[in-house]
């Protein structure tokens, strides 16, 4: 995704958006169907994550906040890895682009709460 959104709340939801597109075209297996369940959670605990932070009630709730959303992209990074896109190109591609946001994302809300503590 070469024009990434510089609102990192669009940016997560985005992300969040994309990786259901890439659960949707995973081959079924059982090992794909319960990580693409993990991977659904944690992904669309970032975006969700970035909204309640924007909304925190107080600096420790924020901090608190964009520190789960780290955790989740880490998390995510993770699933992202243990699925199997079979023998795809086209889902090789969005796997790897996908593992590359969230480890981008990682470093984004490192960076955030590096300057909220």
């Amino acid at each position: 995704m070469a024009d990434k959104p510089r609102d990192l709340q669009e940016r997560t939801a985005q992300f969040a958006l994309r990786v259901r597109a890439l659960v949707r075209s995973l081959p079924r297996t059982i090992a794909n169907i319960e990580d693409a369940k993990q991977l659904v959670r944690s992904s669309g605990s970032v975006a969700a994550n970035c909204i309640e932070a924007n909304e925190a009630l107080g600096d420790k709730d924020c901090l608190m906040r964009f520190r789960i959303c780290r955790k989740e992209a880490k998390e995510s990074h993770l699933w992202l890895r243990l699925i199997d896109v079979g023998a795809v190109a086209l889902l090789a591609e969005e796997k790897t682009a996908l593992s590359q946001e969230a480890q981008e994302l990682k470093l984004i809300l490192t960076a955030i709460i590096k300057k909220l503590e």
